[in-house]
């Protein structure tokens, strides 16, 4: 019998192991051009109801991390919206189709999130299209290294937090009016929130900030009914690495450090955006589930 993402496996072994080959792109980067071309779930997962009827937002929709969660709510049975960045249109339009495929509502807002205007008229326009509005979550991030502090521009380090944590609450501020009690909200820190690496100077101090803003939230707008919690990643395949995240130099050994000696998946992440989403974790709130293939979140 051919193995599949329930088949109970040695998970060391169940998807690809570095060395991987050199393959830099420009930014944001696309799926179809990385090898091997990441999972996230169009073919491995397969949905049983646990999200009827919801109506979710996921930024970052188009790859990596957001079109796992995007594909994983659509065949638990919810709406979904998408944004993207408009040069990720390939990308976004085969995720649309298997939303489309799984029966289920797809949207595409396409656009910057770093623009204040626009971050909060998605979830206007998202409310509006989808009928309602009782999931968002908030994957897209920007990452890009550099050797030292002296060569890190100001420039970067706007952009990289006007995506990272401005955006998040331009975002949240829109959305809560809009939620109904039983709403949730999930944002995503990283490893790098607590261990971070020398050559992301910026974006390990994003996501730090996520992980408080996620927790002061949640306090915020527990006796609203609505529930806030993080997904904290370690390293996983992701055109976020392939086009500058990560110095071309580190990818063929991507991942290898993890006790897992592999980097993960973006489907390997989609279960607890689901279960975060979803009903049967009502008395989680103000939670960061860390996946790191071993390496320590805390």
């Amino acid at each position: 019998m051919a193995k599949t993402l329930y088949t109970m496996q040695d998970p060391t072994k169940q998807y690809p192991q570095p060395k991987f080959k050199h393959q830099p792109q420009r930014v944001p980067g696309l799926e179809a051009k990385m090898t091997p071309k990441p999972d996230c779930g169009e073919t491995s997962y397969r949905g049983s109801g646990r999200l009827p009827g919801r109506k979710a937002l996921v930024t970052g929709g188009d790859s990596g991390i957001g079109r796992a969660a995007a594909i994983a709510f659509a065949r638990e049975g919810a709406d979904v919206a998408i944004n993207y960045l408009p040069s990720e249109e390939k990308d976004a339009k085969e995720v649309i189709a298997l939303i489309e495929a799984a029966g289920r509502k797809a949207v595409a807002l396409p656009g910057d999130i770093s623009n204040e205007k626009f971050a909060r008229k998605l979830v206007k326009d998202a409310h509006k299209k989808l009928g309602g509005l009782d999931v968002l979550a908030c994957v897209a991030g920007k990452q890009h290294w550099v050797e030292t502090i002296a060569e890190m521009t100001s420039k970067q380090v706007e952009e990289t937090y006007r995506v990272n944590v401005f955006a998040l609450f331009w975002i949240c501020q829109e959305s809560l009016p809009l939620m109904p009690p039983g709403g949730t909200i999930i944002t995503t820190a990283s490893i790098q929130a607590t261990h971070p690496s020398s050559s992301l100077l910026d974006y390990a101090p994003t996501k730090a900030a996520i992980l408080a803003f996620t927790r002061a939230l949640a306090r915020q707008v527990a006796e609203d009914g609505i529930r806030v919690n993080c997904v904290a990643p370690g390293p996983v395949w992701t055109p976020l690495q392939t086009s500058g995240g990560q110095p071309d130099k580190k990818i063929p050994a991507f991942g290898s450090a993890t006790p897992m000696k592999r980097p993960g998946q973006p489907v390997e992440m989609a279960p607890l955006y689901v279960l975060l989403a979803g009903q049967e974790s009502s008395y989680v709130t103000g939670e960061v589930y860390g996946a790191t293939g071993g390496l320590e979140v805390g």
